[in-house]
């Protein structure tokens, strides 16, 4: 599939195009953002003064939601030329890690879409001769814990895999790994907090965002945040397959 074919499949699957997230809880994110909301600052740093005007640009910028300031509630749209520009960069930076065999964290905050991307993922990196980073299992957060499953850090609660922006999951996978000699890793693969965090530690990272999640585009404008993938991250898990099969050709990695 080349670049204008998996656009015009991501469009066509709500991935990108006009997607499920509305208009108004774009914008709404944008401010709760700035205020330093703790379920949207996604452990972001900020270097700069941001205003509410330079944030709704980089995001019409980055991720192709609409320019026009009176549309305000209803439709948004993410570009699905931008997601598989940044598909590509990603791919890029993944496949030169792999071959250099470094040392790889995958994590989601987001277990019921992007699971299996990250899965997939490790597993290629896996076979190219790379190292999942494996992260001692059962660090309490929040009345659940934190867990690794098929390579991919998550939050477990109750019994579930659950959805979380926080950042608070990476920085004590991260003390985890200092205080047990592990090491850091060569490179994080993540979204939400877990990604916003691990870039704001200075660790290079890779990052999924959806068009409701302004803070890791500005982590990445900053130049904390390696690359941030714009596109829907919840959609149902297998109509990431095409993506997933686009990404690990370009970084010339095993079919998952």
């Amino acid at each position: 599939m080349n670049p204008t074919e998996l656009a015009a499949y991501l469009d066509s699957a709500l991935i990108t195009g006009p997607v499920a997230t509305p208009r108004q809880d774009n914008l709404r994110h944008m401010r709760l953002f700035l205020e330093g909301n703790e379920n949207l600052e996604f452990g972001v740093t900020l270097t700069r003064e941001w205003t509410y005007d330079d944030v709704f640009d980089l995001m019409h910028e980055r991720v192709g939601t609409s320019a026009d300031h009176t549309h305000t509630e209803g439709q948004d749209t993410i570009d699905g030329a931008l997601c598989v520009a940044a598909l590509d960069r990603l791919a890029d930076r993944l496949g030169e890690a792999a071959h250099r065999k470094e040392r790889i964290l995958f994590a989601t905050g987001h277990p019921a879409g992007l699971l299996p991307v990250h899965a997939a993922f490790a597993r290629a990196v896996a076979a190219a001769g790379a190292t999942v980073v494996q992260v001692p299992e059962g660090r309490r957060f929040r009345a659940g814990d934190i867990r690794q499953i098929f390579g991919v850090l998550v939050w477990h609660q109750h019994g579930g895999l659950m959805h979380t922006h926080s950042p608070d999951p990476m920085r004590l996978s991260l003390e985890t790994l200092a205080g047990d000699g592990a090491g850091l890793p060569d490179l994080v693969v993540a979204d939400h907090g877990w990604a916003g965090q691990a870039a704001d530690a200075g660790i290079p990272t890779l990052g999924f965002a959806d068009c409701n999640d302004p803070g890791l585009f500005v982590s990445e404008a900053q130049g904390h945040l390696e690359v941030a993938v714009p596109l829907d991250d919840n959609v149902c898990p297998g109509l990431y397959d095409p993506l997933i099969a686009y990404v690990l050709d370009r970084a010339g990695l095993p079919a998952a």
